[in-house]
């Protein structure tokens, strides 16, 4: 869990979304002691079973989805381009495309 704790050390985030696997006291505590909300599921073998934010968790599903569409792109999985402000403008791009194509019609 050190990983997961170094990573948010010293940013200020009013949710910390994590999967269940990373529900450790540690991170908790971190993100508690940062100001955050944790909006981890507790593990089943957990005693107390801490609430969290369900609408949150279950929204998080949306983000995932659109970081494994932009993995299609080889462009963008393979990362080609070794300038940040050129991959940025493609990952902006492929972004634009998924936008399109998910508007209905007429709109």
């Amino acid at each position: 869990m050190a990983p997961a704790c170094n990573l948010i050390r010293g940013l200020k985030a009013n949710q910390v979304l994590a999967d269940r696997a990373y529900d450790a006291d540690r991170l908790y505590d971190l993100i508690l002691d940062q100001g955050g909300e944790p909006v981890i599921p507790p593990r089943r073998h957990r005693k107390y079973q801490h609430a969290y934010d369900r609408l949150a968790y279950k929204l998080r599903w949306g983000i995932e989805g659109f970081f494994a569409k932009l993995k299609q792109w080889r462009r963008i999985a393979t990362r080609y381009d070794k300038i940040a402000a050129n991959f940025l403008g493609f990952v902006k791009l492929a972004s634009i495309m998924f936008w399109l194509r998910a508007r209905p019609e007429g709109s």
